[in-house]
């Protein structure tokens, strides 16, 4: 049975506000469900289906592909756009816990015999 690794985190809702709305999401890889592909789960339902390499390409220096716009903050920080028909999303991510994440992504899915 493949894993499936989830992890809670929390994100900035990058608006036109002083401070930025934090939310809570929910981390989330299942190999089963797609083994390249890494969830952010927001409140409402709304969920975000990203290339797992983009993120990780992101943590280390702007990266591009389709509606995805991905860059380091600083050396803390990671911001995460996402472009639609109707507008923008973008959210800002602490990057520590989502690191861990995308580490325990290739550590706890390898196959059993893998392990061994």
């Amino acid at each position: 049975m493949s894993p499936v690794i989830k992890e809670h985190a929390r994100a900035r809702l990058v608006t036109d506000a002083r401070d930025l709305p934090v939310v809570p999401v929910e981390l989330r890889y299942d190999t089963a469900d797609a083994p390249d592909t890494i969830h952010v789960l927001f409140p409402g339902g709304t969920d975000w289906a990203v290339e797992r390499d983009l993120l990780e390409r992101g943590l280390r220096a702007p990266v591009e592909h389709g509606p995805w716009r991905i860059w380091p903050c600083g050396r803390v920080q990671l911001v995460v756009e996402h472009h639609e028909a109707d507008g923008v999303d973008v959210v800002q991510f602490d990057a520590a816990p989502l690191i861990r994440f995308l580490r325990r992504t290739h550590h706890e899915a390898k196959p059993e015999t893998a392990r061994a």
